[in-house]
């Protein structure tokens, strides 16, 4: 349930830290890009990459579970091919308290993960990407 433009803008006003799911250190792939911006648009970060231990100043988790026992986030941004993303929704899912969002990146879909956060009642949004909406959207 993709919400619509003024409930995202209202969520990404709400939220204050994002979970990113296959976060690269590398500064030339697209998660790194779209994370830093985030990050300087005043978003907590928390990397989630098992291969590092930090990634943009911020402490890296090998999974969201790990992550979610830290840290309460409100965002799970996942950067995954779309054969994975399903099994990140359900780590997401299964998070407490729930994310008030998930995000699956551009190029990025899976239509059955987007079924079961909307039985959950978590908005979802995929195939897009979370810093273009974040500017687009002025927040």
């Amino acid at each position: 349930m993709r919400p619509s433009p003024d409930e995202l803008r209202d969520l990404l006003r709400r939220a204050r830290t994002i979970a990113v799911v296959g976060l690269s250190p590398k500064p030339i792939r697209p998660s790194h890009s779209v994370t830093r911006y985030l990050q300087e648009a005043g978003y907590r970060i928390i990397p989630i990459n098992p291969g590092h231990e930090r990634i943009l100043g911020e402490q890296s988790y090998p999974t969201l579970e790990a992550a979610g026992r830290d840290h309460a986030i409100d965002i799970v941004n996942v950067f995954r091919r779309s054969e994975h993303a399903g099994d990140v929704v359900d780590q997401a899912l299964a998070l407490r308290p729930t994310p008030l969002l998930i995000w699956l990146q551009q190029g990025v879909e899976d239509q059955a993960a987007a079924q079961r956060a909307a039985a959950a009642g978590i908005p979802f949004v995929m195939d897009d990407c979370l810093a273009v909406e974040h500017r687009h959207l002025e927040v």
